[in-house]
């Protein structure tokens, strides 16, 4: 049993940092409440928080080379646990902001590439295959756990509780530290690429800065922007800027490795087909997932009006069919290879989108949508087994740390990206089916027409019709009108989730073109799957 002791830290370790991103997307409704806010605020919370891991994570692999990967993830738990002390306690949507989306989230860019370099150092062998298999169903259960928990929680007490335990948790593996140990280094250590650090981190945030803020500020034409380019909206510039920053980032990193300093990514790593089309794979995968997570609970608790609790348990079909896919397709990918189960999973996200696609009506039909909702969890499940085995292949065991930051990254980048794209794509097809549903319905007086155009100028958001029907009676409009602007919004919200659910399904579609460079046939016997992949998230 003392073998398995630093397991138990380290899994637990990932299965708080799964769960905690699950337990926010179910309690979207609630917090908008409580801090008196918008959709779009949440929104920039949670995709802040995956932002913030995606930008640190590859740095926290490198500073636990330098450092001691023991001791950074023992420090980096000591900093998730101030900050999730600090959210349970937030008054405001800024304390919420930097308690999550800041402190906890570098928190966990400490955490997760040591936890996985510790995993490979503590354990050898089949002892390795096990151990990963353990973490893998860890970061499953914290995707299973989450929406129920915390729309438990939600509903009946309050979700502050659940970063309160985490707190409580996190305490208890501090006080076990002596169970997680690291064999003393030898050799050089390696020297940080500052320099390098704070370009990723830069190109990567105004990247997702630039898609985050298209809702508000518009892609073109600008909206509610807070500054305008020769008159048009920042987004493409940002968005620009962040892409010329990573440019300048690869130039640096190349600059580095041929004047023999450390860089802080070894870009030839990337140029290994199998590691860049898993990588790339592994981005998709949470794009979908988190783009879906954000837009479905949406649906549930804005359009059909379900509480946290509610939500969670119609979700809870995802989780459970990942979990069991995972488990099964692992043998199924040692015979038939990891491209055709990867196929075969993207296949799988396609119908289950179309199935979705179908399912977003003004009454929910439950029996189809939770059999949308397990095929979902089919093909992520399926994408989960192969994923992090054909990515740890790609590296020797002195990469090891590094591939786990670049593992995490692209996990992580994928989060942010996909809440902030499918929100995006939301709130602007909202606003446009909004305008032409009006602009078409020739029942509506003139009077009204001219009352949403003003209201949709000074932003449009995704709020509970009763928000909208009070808001068209507070603007003075006859009951008959009220009604009228009610049902156009009522059907604009369902465009708007068609329309982001469909961007899902653009982007599976898309991941099939890069399945190539995936391995044919079994991976490196020697290189078990890795953690973290069975997650949505931060895991």
């Amino acid at each position: 049993m003392a073998h398995w002791r630093a397991l138990i830290v380290l899994g637990t370790a990932q299965f708080l940092m799964v769960l905690d991103t699950s337990v926010m997307n179910v309690s979207i409704s609630r917090l908008v409440e409580d801090f008196d806010t918008e959709v779009t605020a949440i929104q920039t919370v949670i995709t802040l928080y995956a932002l913030v891991m995606a930008a640190f994570m590859i740095l926290g692999g490198k500073l636990g080379d330098i450092y001691g990967r023991r001791r950074l993830f023992l420090l980096g738990l000591a900093v998730y646990g101030a900050g999730s002390a600090l959210t349970a306690l937030a008054p405001t949507l800024w304390m919420l902001t930097l308690g999550w989306s800041i402190v906890e989230g570098l928190g966990a860019a400490m955490v997760l590439p040591a936890m996985a370099a510790l995993v490979a150092e503590s354990y050898r062998g089949p002892d390795r295959a096990v151990a990963y298999g353990v973490i893998g169903g860890l970061a499953g259960a914290g995707i299973a756990v989450g929406p129920l928990l915390g729309g438990w929680l939600t509903t009946y007490l309050t979700w502050r509780l659940v970063f309160a335990g985490e707190v409580v948790v996190v305490l208890i593996m501090l006080a076990l530290r002596s169970w997680v140990t690291e064999a003393r280094r030898t050799g050089p250590r390696p020297r940080l690429d500052g320099v390098g650090a704070a370009l990723s981190a830069a190109g990567l945030a105004l990247c997702v800065l630039g898609v985050l803020q298209s809702s508000t500020w518009g892609w073109v034409e600008p909206r509610n922007a807070p500054f305008t380019v020769f008159g048009f909206a920042p987004t493409l510039f940002v968005i620009t800027a962040g892409v010329l920053i990573l440019v300048r980032f690869h130039a640096w990193e190349r600059g580095r490795e041929a004047h023999g300093r450390d860089p802080l990514v070894h870009l030839a790593l990337l140029g290994r087909p199998a590691l860049r089309s898993g990588l790339t794979t592994l981005l998709n995968q949470n794009l979908v997932l988190l783009g879906l997570f954000f837009a479905i609970p949406l649906y549930l608790q804005v359009v059909q009006g379900f509480d946290a609790f509610q939500t969670g348990l119609r979700l809870l079909p995802v989780s459970a069919a990942m979990l069991l896919a995972s488990a099964v397709a692992s043998r199924v990918g040692r015979a038939a290879g990891p491209r055709r189960v990867v196929r075969l999973a993207l296949t799988c996200l396609l119908v289950a989108v179309v199935w979705l696609l179908a399912t977003i009506k003004p009454v929910i039909d439950d029996a189809q949508f939770a059999g949308a909702m397990a095929l979902l969890g089919v093909g992520m499940g399926l994408l989960a087994s192969q994923l992090g085995n054909v990515v740890q292949s790609g590296a020797g065991e002195e990469e090891r740390s590094e591939v786990g930051g670049l593992q995490f990254t692209a996990q992580n980048l994928g989060s942010s990206l996909g809440t902030a794209l499918v929100g995006s794509v939301l709130i602007g097809a909202l606003a446009q089916a909004f305008t032409t549903y009006v602009a078409d319905d020739p029942r509506l007086s003139e009077r009204a027409r001219k009352q949403t155009s003003i209201a949709l100028e000074s932003g449009v958001s995704f709020v509970a019709t009763d928000q909208v029907r009070a808001a068209a009676k507070q603007a003075g409009l006859p009951p008959s009108q009220v009604e009228r602007v009610t049902n156009a919004y009522a059907s604009a919200q369902l465009a708007g989730l068609k329309a982001a659910i469909l961007v899902t399904g653009g982007i599976t579609l898309a991941s099939f073109l890069v399945t190539g460079g995936l391995p044919a046939g079994r991976p490196d016997r020697r290189t078990p799957t890795s953690p973290g992949t069975a997650a949505g998230g931060p895991g």
